[in-house]
């Protein structure tokens, strides 16, 4: 069986909004939702994860965590899953587990990295 992909939109653009601590989802030109967080030092605590409720159950969510956690991953970051979506995406797609912070294998070397 194949598996779903992480990323089934093509037009979606995440913007970084550190002022109001989030990342928000846009696809086109239509505000999807967004993902909230706060940073200290080089941890992000993953807070919780907003879509709007017409653009729910479409693979939105996923996309965002899977982008936001490749910009983590980018970046050398780490997180805290405090958003309980975001601590199920991980149990679910166990290539991202390395990035919480606080794993006994905060420097191992991450194994399937994909594109996204």
């Amino acid at each position: 069986m194949p598996q779903t992909p992480l990323i089934a939109h093509d037009n979606l653009r995440v913007l970084l909004d550190a002022e109001q601590g989030r990342y928000s989802l846009y696809d086109g030109e239509d505000y999807i939702g967004f993902l909230g967080y706060v940073q200290e030092q080089g941890v992000l605590d993953l807070q919780h994860t907003i879509i709007k409720e017409e653009y729910s159950r479409r693979g939105y969510a996923r996309a965002l965590v899977t982008i936001v956690l490749e910009r983590v991953w980018a970046l050398d970051l780490r997180v805290v899953p405090t958003c309980t979506y975001v601590a199920q995406y991980l149990d679910r797609f166990p290539q991202y587990a390395w990035l919480v912070a606080g794993q006994e294998n905060d420097d191992a070397t991450p194994h399937g990295r994909h594109a996204a």
